[in-house]
């Protein structure tokens, strides 16, 4: 090609001609069998990588977008089990206090069977207690009455009356 540099060469023109059509033909033929696939293959990878970014984008917001559900579901959930906590706990409250009522009320029923008991047993007491005066004053009566007792036969006949009353029972 460059052989008209050479010392002593002529510049060829019918060759260069030749190299010239030569060099367009094989463009030419280069634009039709590679240029178009290779730009349509560099045009399809192009289209590819931004599919596959706009694809990314979209995984990477339906990925927040669940994570945020999932939060929220958390969240709800907690909630749920705090109420449900509070709840047993009110419960547990409600429960003891109606226990420590049933109790206290229990306690107050038998505080007044026993009070009434005492008081029956203690009117019981009182009543024996009577009748036991009253027999006794009356045996008292009627050994004074058929004897007269200076002050130590009357000494001796209590004594003997006590005594009496002690083997009874």
């Amino acid at each position: 090609m460059f052989s008209y540099s050479v010392v002593g060469a002529q510049l060829y023109t019918g060759d260069m001609v030749f190299v010239m059509i030569s060099f367009l033909i094989l463009m030419y033929l280069i634009k039709l069998v590679a240029w178009k696939p290779i730009t349509k293959m560099m045009q399809n990878r192009s289209d590819k990588i931004a599919n596959d970014i706009d694809s990314a984008k979209e995984s990477r917001d339906k990925a927040a977008e669940l994570a945020q559900k999932r939060q929220a579901e958390l969240a709800k959930t907690r909630e749920d089990a705090n109420s449900l906590i509070n709840t047993a706990k009110q419960n547990g409250q409600r429960q003891r206090e109606q226990i420590v009522e049933d109790a206290r009320q229990e306690a107050s029923n038998l505080k007044s069977s026993a009070e009434k008991d005492i008081e029956q047993q203690r009117q019981e007491a009182l009543a024996n207690s009577r009748k036991d005066v009253a027999s006794l004053s009356i045996e008292i009566a009627s050994k004074i009455i058929s004897k007269e007792l200076n002050e130590q036969d009357q000494k001796g006949l209590v004594d003997s009356y006590i005594e009496g009353l002690g083997k009874q029972k």
